[in-house]
């Protein structure tokens, strides 16, 4: 049984469903303004190892991801650049999804674009304003906090605490600074759909709230995102569906911050870094790895030098893939798939199953490297073959894929190799090791396989 981390009780609990067999999650996607930075990467990348995890211990997963595609942002940048808003949130949707399938993250099932639920959107704040729970102002429509029972449960502090920490605004209609806007009446200029309590767009804390009641239904078992959703985002999710006596989400789990430099990343702080930049730097892989080396709730510091260090790991995982001849499977794999050593499987999944203990399972993965690299080396290759392929296999349950492509090698280098394996094969010792040497000479990594010389370039 999987055991994750709830917001809303800050204990870890196990994962009970709607229905058996089944998992539906809602995952909050992009406001597509700008290219995607490294918290984006970070908690697609999370929510899709969950995703896969779940796939691979054999339940049916629906995922929804959203676009927001309206947004004060969005506007400002089409203002800025003399473009439509629908033209803004096209380009930079297009570049999120370049990001997220060199990162190797699956598709959702479900993708909703705000512009396309503003109808129900307007619905729901009827219901809102009718139930007394909401009320007009000259610049929109709020949700009066006040009146939710148990406002503040995802923050984990009383209202009074929040409302002293809350951000002083102009807006001197609001009852309390804890509301927030359902409904922004549109300005000159800005696009705007038509509503009973006037003319403007809806807030970004109803979107979600809409979309994931219209695609899941009601009670649906998870909600994620990264820890700066929670509050007040999540929160004021969960408070609309409260004051609509909705069942909502039954599981939230948020995942950690990403740190650049010893600094919670974040555009304020002026270490922003794009993840288009990284990816097109690095082995797109070598974010995954990072990501799975921590904990999925704790901090992790993206640096030169710890993407450097994750590409290192990727080669040892490459490596053994050459040696076997291994490849990962296309699609998300099941356990029941997987033919591997049985006792490791369970250990990886028990592992897993306690609230994701990724860099445990990676340390128990690459244990097997080892294990099946010695196995090799010791010319046992039906025992480093079963260590290969359950190494391999629990790499694809975490969605990291290992890369064994045959090079193209010329003829005068094959001919050295092939020079080098009769060597070895008439225990000529000397010649087999200055051949070693000419092959290192010219760029080539040299391994000894089961098949004779194995030649590789240099990660």
């Amino acid at each position: 049984m999987l055991r994750l981390h709830d917001t809303a009780s800050r204990e870890v609990q196990p994962l009970t469903l709607r229905d058996e067999g089944k998992v539906s999650m809602y995952v909050c996607g992009p406001t597509v303004y700008d290219l995607p930075h490294l918290g984006h990467g970070r908690f697609t990348l999370v929510f899709d190892v969950l995703r896969r995890y779940l796939i691979f211990s054999g339940f049916e997963v629906t995922y929804v991801s959203n676009i927001t595609d309206i947004d004060d942002n969005i506007i400002r940048r089409a203002e800025r650049e003399g473009r439509s808003e629908a033209e803004v949130a096209k380009e930079f949707e297009g570049h999120w999804w370049d990001a997220m399938d060199a990162l190797g993250v699956l598709r959702p099932d479900h993708t909703p674009h705000a512009t396309e639920f503003v109808g129900s959107m307007i619905t729901t704040i009827s219901q809102l304003l009718e139930r007394g729970v909401a009320y007009a102002t000259s610049d929109g429509v709020y949700l009066e906090t006040t009146k939710v029972e148990g406002y503040g449960l995802l923050a984990g502090q009383p209202l009074d605490s929040l409302r002293a920490g809350a951000r002083v605004e102009e807006n001197d209609e609001k009852r309390s600074p804890l509301d927030f806007a359902l409904w922004k009446a549109a300005k000159p200029g800005e696009p705007l759909w038509d509503a009973p309590f006037g003319g403007g767009r809806p807030g970004w804390h109803t979107e979600c709230v809409v979309m994931s009641l219209e695609l899941l239904g009601e009670g649906f078992d998870l909600h994620g995102g990264g820890l700066d959703l929670k509050f007040p985002h999540h929160e004021n999710e969960r408070a609309q569906a409260v004051a609509l006596g909705k069942d909502f989400a039954h599981h939230w789990t948020h995942n950690g911050w990403v740190m650049v430099e010893g600094e919670k990343m974040s555009k304020s702080l002026g270490n922003f870094t794009s993840l288009t930049d990284l990816l097109a730097s690095a082995d797109p892989r070598s974010y995954r790895l990072l990501v799975l080396r921590s904990h999925y709730r704790a901090p992790i510091e993206v640096t030169t030098e710890t993407i450097a260090d994750a590409e290192r790991g990727l080669a040892r995982l490459d490596s053994l893939a050459r040696r076997l001849h291994l490849t990962s499977p296309v699609a998300p794999l099941r356990r029941s798939d997987l033919n591997g050593d049985a006792a490791v499987i369970e250990s990886f999944c028990a592992l897993m199953d306690d609230d994701l203990q990724t860099p445990q399972a990676l340390a128990l993965i690459f244990d097997l490297v080892s294990s099946a690299n010695t196995a090799l080396d010791e010319g046992d290759q039906e025992r480093a073959t079963m260590l290969g392929e359950t190494a391999v296999g629990l790499c694809a349950a975490l969605g990291l894929s290992v890369k064994a492509a045959h090079l193209e090698i010329d003829a005068d280098t094959l001919a050295l190799a092939e020079a080098r394996d009769k060597a070895r094969d008439e225990k000529d010792f000397a010649a087999a090791d200055a051949l070693r040497d000419q092959l290192t000479a010219l760029g080539w990594v040299v391994e000894d396989t089961p098949d004779g010389t194995g030649l590789r370039r240099e990660e």
